[in-house]
C-alpha cells in the first residue's frame, strides 16, 4: 500500500510585500501538484498587482518590482478566488497540502479573501477541510534537538533536496513538497501509520508546544514579541486591515 508521502501531494506558496499577515499583500503565488515522487509536477502560477507599493526590501527577496507587478500582475480579487478554489478542490480530492510555515501563507490568503472577496478561507473549506503538512513543524518535532536554523533553504540542505530559484513561489512549493517526502522516508517508522488527517491534528498540537517554547525563550531574553500558537490558520484580529 502506498504511503501518503509517496502518493499524490499538492503544495502552496506565496511571495509577498512583507511579513505581516494582517497588512501585507500577496504579489505572487503557486500551487504545485505531483502524483508521485519523480513524476512531472503540474504548476499553476499567479502574479498579482497588490494595489499597494512593493517595498524594496521585499523586492530584494523575491525579485518582483512594483513596476513589474503593476504592468503584468492581475487584480487580487479574481486571483484570490482562483487560489481558494484550487485549494478547496485539492481538499475535496483528498490531496494533502504542503505549506511551509503554514500560518503565514494560509493566514495571508485568508486576509486577502476577506479584503477583496468579503469571504474567508474557512468558508471555502466548510465541507471538506484541508489536511496540511508543514515541513517546518514536522521537522522541529521529529528532530527537535538538532541545532541550527530551519528555513526552507536549511531544510533542503539537511534533507538533500535541490532548491532552484529560491523565493520563487513555484520553486519553493515544489521544494517544500520534496522535503516532506524526504521527512516521510527518514522518519517512516514514526509516520507511515499516521494518515494526513492524523498528522494535521498532531501538528496543531506540536506547533502550539513549539510556539510556547519560543515564547518562553523570548521572555527570558527580555523580548516582548508575541508568538501565536494557532496552526495552520490564525484567527482574525478585530482590527485587521
Amino acid at each position: 500500500m502506498t504511503t501518503w508521502y509517496e502518493g499524490p501531494l499538492a503544495a502552496f506558496d506565496t511571495e509577498t510585500t512583507g511579513v505581516d499577515v494582517e497588512t501585507d499583500r500577496i504579489v505572487s503565488a503557486a500551487v504545485v501538484v505531483q502524483d508521485a515522487p519523480g513524476t512531472r509536477p503540474r504548476i499553476t502560477r499567479w502574479l498579482v498587482n497588490p494595489g499597494v507599493p512593493v517595498p524594496e526590501a521585499a523586492t530584494a527577496v523575491h525579485g518582483l518590482t512594483e513596476e513589474h507587478v503593476q504592468r503584468n500582475g492581475r487584480w487580487p480579487a479574481p486571483v484570490m478566488y482562483e487560489i481558494a478554489e484550487q485549494l478547496a478542490e485539492h481538499a475535496a480530492l483528498g490531496r494533502p497540502l504542503v505549506v511551509m510555515n503554514a500560518p503565514f501563507d494560509l493566514t495571508l490568503l485568508d486576509r486577502e479573501l476577506r479584503r477583496h472577496r468579503a469571504s474567508s478561507l474557512d468558508r471555502w473549506l466548510e465541507s471538506v477541510p484541508l489536511r496540511v503538512l508543514d515541513p517546518r513543524v514536522l521537522d522541529k518535532h521529529l528532530d527537535r534537538y538538532r541545532k541550527g536554523r530551519r528555513t526552507l533553504t536549511d531544510l533542503c540542505a539537511h534533507y538533500g533536496v535541490t532548491l532552484q530559484d529560491a523565493h520563487d513561489a513555484a520553486a519553493d512549493a515544489l521544494a517544500a513538497m520534496d522535503v516532506v517526502r524526504a521527512l516521510g522516508r527518514r522518519f517512516a517508522a514514526r509516520l507511515e501509520r499516521l494518515s494526513p488527517a492524523d498528522l494535521h491534528t498532531l501538528q496543531a498540537n506540536w506547533h502550539a508546544a513549539q510556539a510556547r517554547g519560543l515564547q518562553a525563550w523570548f521572555a527570558r531574553s527580555g523580548s516582548e514579541e508575541v508568538v501565536s500558537t494557532e496552526w495552520p490558520l490564525r484567527p482574525e484580529l478585530p482590527a485587521a486591515a
